[in-house]
Formats: C-alpha cells, sequence, structure tokens
C-alpha cells in the first residue's frame, strides 16, 4: 500500500524551517510496511494545497496533510483539504468550549478566527490534540483515507503515537514482522562507514542495514524481516557482532535515543567519578552539553570558560610562558588547560577546548583546527588534534569539537 505526505508551510518551502515531521511519519509507516514514495511540501497557499492533493489521490489511497491548522489567515489547510474534498467542515462544539475556557483560564484574550482550532472534515472524524489546541481530521471516503495533522513537531508526535497510529494499526495491521537495533557512531564519514558495514555483513540473509545522519552522530539501523522472535534475536546479535568487529572505535550505544554525552554521563555515573572542562572556542558548549542530561549534578561540579589568554592564565593558572612559547591554540596549552581545570576542581577527569573557530585565521593556524585535551587523575595528559572543514561554520566547529572531547572522554571510560 502506498501513502502520500503533504507538508504544508510557507516557511517549510522558504527552508525557513526544517520539516522533521515527514521524516518521523515516513518511518512510522515504513515499519507498518507501508510506503510513502511521494512527500510533498506546498506554501500556505489554497491553490498549491488543493492541487497537492487531486495530484496525491492519483497515487495514493492513504493522504496525510500535515501544518496550517492555527488560527491565523494563512493556515489555509483545512478549508483547503475540504474544497479539494468536496466537502464540508465541522465544528466540535465540546471542544470549542474547551478552548474559551482555556483561554479564559490562561486570561489571554481570544480571536473570533481561534475556533477553526475546533473543526474537522465533514463526514469524517476529529482528532484529540493531547498537546494542543488544533483538532487533526481522519477522513474516509470511497477508497480513499485522509489525515490531517497540525505542524508543530511537539503536537504532530503525539497525535501520530496517540490518535494516529492506533487507528492505522486497528486498520492495516502491524504490517511485517520486524527486529531491529540501532548502533551509533562518531568519527567515520558516512560513506566509509556504511562501505565497510556492508562488507562485513554481506553473508547475512533476511536482514537490512540502513543509515541515518544525525548533527552529532550517524545512527545505524539493523531490521530483520519476517523470522520468529528468537531467530530474528539471533540474526541481530550476528550482525552487530559482525558491525562491531570492524567499526568498534567508532562505536558508542544502542538505541535510537543514544546520545554520546548520555552514554559519557551514565558511565562516569556507574563508576562513581567527577568530569570538568576548560572552553575556549567552545565557550561553554560542553559544559551546557552534560548539563542536558539528566542526573549530570552527581558527575559535574562546574567548570571554565576561559575565552582569553588572560582568561586562561588567571582563572587557570596556565603558565604564560607556555602560551607565549605555542599559541593558545596548541597540543601544550589545551594540555594545561585541560590538567589545571581537573587539579582546581579536584575532578576525576578534565576535558580543554582550544582552536580556531573561524572565519579568520589565529596565530597562522587556519579555522577548523583544534586542539582538544584530556587530563585523568593519576595520569598523564592527552591530546588530540582536529582539522575540520572551515565551511562547516562556527557553530557547526564549536559542536563537533564538543562530540570528540566526549568521544575522548567515553574511550577513556571505557579503559
Amino acid at each position: 500500500m502506498d501513502a502520500e505526505i503533504i507538508a504544508v508551510g510557507t516557511e517549510l518551502v522558504l527552508g525557513q524551517v526544517t520539516n522533521t515531521n515527514g521524516p518521523l511519519l515516513a518511518r512510522t509507516l515504513s515499519a507498518m510496511d507501508i510506503k510513502a514514495p511521494h512527500q510533498v511540501t506546498v506554501m500556505d497557499d489554497q491553490e498549491q494545497i488543493v492541487a497537492a492533493i487531486n495530484s496525491a489521490r492519483q497515487r495514493a489511497s492513504l493522504i496525510f496533510v500535515c501544518g496550517g491548522l492555527g488560527p491565523t489567515t494563512d493556515d489555509v489547510t483545512l478549508k483547503s483539504t475540504a474544497i479539494a474534498l468536496g466537502t464540508g467542515l465541522t465544528t466540535d462544539d465540546q471542544h470549542w468550549e474547551w478552548i474559551k475556557e482555556t483561554f479564559k483560564a490562561r486570561r489571554i484574550k481570544m480571536l473570533p478566527d481561534n475556533i477553526q482550532q475546533a473543526r474537522y472534515l465533514t463526514g469524517g472524524s476529529p482528532l484529540a490534540n493531547p498537546v494542543g489546541l488544533a483538532l487533526g481530521s481522519w477522513y474516509e471516503h470511497d477508497g480513499l483515507q485522509l489525515v490531517v495533522l497540525p505542524g508543530p513537531p511537539a503536537e504532530f508526535r503525539a497525535m501520530l503515537e496517540k490518535s494516529v497510529k492506533p487507528r492505522l494499526v486497528a486498520k492495516y495491521g502491524t504490517g511485517r514482522r520486524i527486529s531491529s537495533r540501532t548502533l551509533n557512531f562518531l568519527g567515520r564519514p558516512e560513506t566509509q562507514l556504511m562501505a565497510e558495514i556492508e562488507a562485513a555483513t554481506a553473508q547475512f540473509s533476511d536482514m537490512t542495514v540502513t543509515s541515518y545522519v544525525q548533527p552529532s552522530q550517524i545512527q545505524v539501523r539493523i531490521n530483520v524481516y519476517d523470522l520468529p522472535l528468537a531467530q530474528a534475536n539471533d540474526l541481530l546479535e550476528k550482525v552487530t557482532a559482525a558491525i562491531l568487529a570492524v567499526e568498534r572505535p567508532y562505536f558508542f550505544g544502542f538505541g535510537d535515543k543514544c546520545t554520546l554525552v548520555g552514554e559519557v554521563v551514565k558511565l562516569l555515573t556507574a563508576q562513581g567519578k567527577t568530569i570538568t572542562g576548560a572552553e575556549s572556542l567552545t565557550g561553554g558548549l560542553f559544559q551546557s552539553t552534560v548539563c542536558s542530561v539528566p542526573g549530570a549534578s552527581a558527575v559535574f561540579r562546574g567548570g571554565f570558560v576561559t575565552y582569553a589568554a588572560s582568561a586562561k592564565e588567571r582563572l587557570l593558572g596556565i603558565d604564560p610562558a607556555v602560551i607565549a612559547g605555542h599559541g593558545v591554540v596548541s597540543a601544550q596549552t589545551a594540555a594545561q588547560m585541560a590538567e589545571k581545570s581537573r587539579e582546581r576542581l579536584d575532578a576525576d577527569f578534565g576535558l580543554s577546548f582550544t582552536g580556531v573557530a573561524g572565519p579568520d585565521d589565529l596565530e597562522g593556524q587556519p579555522a577548523g583546527t583544534v586542539w582538544l585535551g584530556l587530563a585523568r587523575r593519576g595520569q598523564p595528559s592527552q591530546t588530540r588534534e582536529l582539522h575540520l572543514a572551515a565551511y562547516l561554520g562556527r557553530q557547526e566547529i564549536r559542536n563537533l569539537s564538543v562530540q570528540y572531547g566526549l568521544q575522548m572522554a567515553f574511550r577513556a571510560l571505557q579503559g
């Protein structure tokens, strides 16, 4: 069975906002053996929405229209969908009363157009929104199923999981029996990683291996099809072992929601150890990243942001002769930053970040040059030099620097 996904939003067409709803919906459908070979993005424009729906009806019997259900004048999705289907709009009186009570309780002035959020397609049924105001719509007629969902990602995710997925399962079943496992990697180009993985897993059948590039990692997903659970789990173990036999140095954890910082905090907690950081080019990003993990207070006491050379000398006690002789972007400075931060906060580990985020060079070093330092209690400091592409821009260079620093800590914690 084929489905089609229509994303509505001028901001999506102009590239001002990234569409995360489409990939999430496609993965959900794929797990149920429903393919979505066409995904279309249109502006908040009645003519474009109607044309997209009419075109989709030629290819698919299950259509999702996502976004544009707000109360403003450019939110025309529901009206346009009704025109395309030759139906009208119905107001859910109970939901409308709830919206009015919600505005009253929050002491917010309500506009007449807010009633749009209480409407759904006539002849269909409303879909509850657990976290927002706008209803969705589920419409079926003459072999066509059409679903309308709001665009805000939090609302979309909640409605997909609680309002849409149960209906899809009831109507179409769970699809093929698929057993899956996700492995997470950092530090390997995707093309090289997947070429090596494909060679390592060529001996296996009844499975596929796919990759998904995230901002700070590469997720590799193993899918095993139509095997009894025990056999599927056995095959997953064998394929995993084959992959890790060649990619272990770049692997850091299992699961779709796994993050490198989460794994580092988990290992620190399990080992009863603490970590701190001294940051220059990352400007506190490492510390912020660590603190984003629940329970980080057990392993992180604080840290240092020493952007200027004078701050490195005054707050950390870096030897001025080291900076004068080697520069702030050097292995020697990175090593002292890591060790001094560790000593000052009596932590088990100290990480340091110094480099050139760009766009200009610094001390003759090109943008993208980064030195990382790792200090461990009772052991010599380690350093690592990175040469990141300058075209990535300041923020991505800073993000990747943090991830590679966390990778150093992860490997040290693994022993």
